[in-house]
């Protein structure tokens, strides 16, 4: 292998094969660097693909990847103990092509993504760990492996190597991340068959669905559980920030198998098979915990920069559009010969101009909010099922009585205007 290129990414998720892909399609040479025994072998995600991120860097790319099911429809759940508020939307329009979102299984879509960036040029070494980055005179111009002879040089190194990023870290880049800057999510794939996976959730074959569950499904603390479907099997998950599972003393595993048991949840899982356990960190910072993305002969992207929007669930179409913008800076770079700071600044202000860097700054107080009020999770969510289940029952009392009562629950003049109060800083931190 030599030991000298145009570019190396390292990390061979959806942002570093996105931008590798880019970078070999126009030419540049490029060596892409995964530390797992294959592309996808350690990324985890909850397992949905937006296409038109996707579709920016490979056009009809659904009519060849390893997709599980097109979503049609999105659920939210809002679950107390033995209850659940739902509701959602279902589009049979995104069961069309090109279709809109999609379930992905990491394991085989990134071997695949990857595979499509070395028929484009992209040279691919897995198994490799990236011990620093090599610099000389204030610039990044290699990287040291933990291979024999592992020092190998480039004109730019593209970090994409996770939430933790101790390249990144070890440039100075940012500094240890807080418990309540990372979330901690796992995840476990069960195995259900196809016919009773489209029975149990309303489906018809070749459409998919999603189900997010907010409240209980945390036992009240910030974060979502979620369920997902794929071709013949589930993906069953929770993620909450860190800080919360040590406030609490909660294991992950243990929260996990508490969303299985949920009685709104169970139903769902009946007669499964478990497949496989994974659990992954998630940067929940955003805006406020954005490192240093770029530098002389060095740039970040994806997880490694902090580019998650968990108020929408959204972190591979940051990724790839970080990865692809990261690609077309460097190509700009090459064609000046200048890979300076100021040359590769361009890709900060071009993905803080996009959709990425808009939504990063949009949500930028939420996480925080919700956070310091867990009242949201662990008191307004059982004060909706409750309200709910008030309304629903027929009982021989009037509508308005029903109405009078609820409004009387929710508590004291007090508890009314912190009601209304809170209410309305959610409001002001989603807007």
């Amino acid at each position: 292998m030599p030991d000298q290129f145009e570019c190396i990414v390292v990390g061979a998720g959806p942002a570093g094969i996105a931008c590798a892909h880019e970078l070999a399609k126009a030419g540049v040479k490029v060596l892409l660097l995964e530390r797992g025994e294959y592309p996808g072998s350690k990324n985890v995600m909850g397992g949905v693909l937006y296409r038109q991120m996707m579709e920016e860097i490979i056009p009809d790319f659904y009519k060849e990847a390893p997709l599980e099911r097109p979503i049609v429809e999105q659920r939210f759940m809002m679950l107390d103990k033995e209850s659940a508020l739902t509701f959602g939307y279902k589009g049979l329009e995104w069961g069309q092509e090109p279709y809109n979102n999609f379930t992905v299984l990491r394991a085989k879509f990134d071997q695949w993504f990857a595979q499509k960036a070395v028929e484009q040029g992209a040279l691919l070494v897995s198994e490799t760990v990236v011990l620093e980055c090599i610099q000389e005179n204030g610039r990044v111009v290699g990287v040291k492996t933990d291979r024999p002879d592992g020092n190998l040089y480039a004109n730019v190194v593209v970090l994409a190597d996770g939430v933790n990023s101790l390249l990144a870290k070890s440039l100075g880049f940012h500094k240890e991340f807080k418990p309540d800057e990372v979330a901690l999510a796992t995840m476990e794939i069960v195995k259900l068959d196809r016919k009773v996976i489209e029975d149990r959730f309303g489906l018809e074959e070749n459409q998919g669905c999603t189900i997010e569950l907010f409240g209980d499904a945390t036992k009240g603390i910030l974060g979502t559980g979620f369920l997902y479907t794929n071709k013949d099997t589930l993906s069953i998950g929770v993620g909450t920030l860190l800080s919360g599972l040590i406030k609490h003393k909660l294991k992950p595993y243990e929260l996990l198998e508490y969303v299985k048991k949920h009685p709104m949840v169970r139903p769902y899982l009946q007669g499964s098979e478990s497949q496989e356990y994974l659990a992954h960190l998630i940067p929940e910072g955003g805006y406020y915990s954005m490192p240093k993305v770029a530098a002389p002969g060095v740039l970040v992207v994806g997880d490694a920069a902090q580019l998650v929007n968990a108020i929408h669930r959204e972190g591979s179409n940051m990724a790839m559009t970080s990865g692809r913008i990261a690609a077309e800076t460097i190509v700009m770079a090459k064609q000046a010969g200048d890979y300076s700071e100021p040359m590769l600044d361009h890709y900060r202000k071009r993905l803080m101009e996009s959709f990425v860097g808009q939504d990063l700054k949009k949500y930028k107080d939420s996480t925080h909010h919700f956070d310091k009020f867990p009242q949201y999770f662990d008191q307004y969510i059982p004060m909706m099922n409750r309200a709910a289940s008030q309304m629903f029952t027929v009982d021989g009392s009037s509508k308005r009585e029903k109405q009078k009562k609820i409004w009387r629950d929710i508590g004291t003049v007090k508890e009314k205007l912190r009601l209304a109060r809170d209410v309305y800083r959610a409001w002001k931190v989603m807007k």
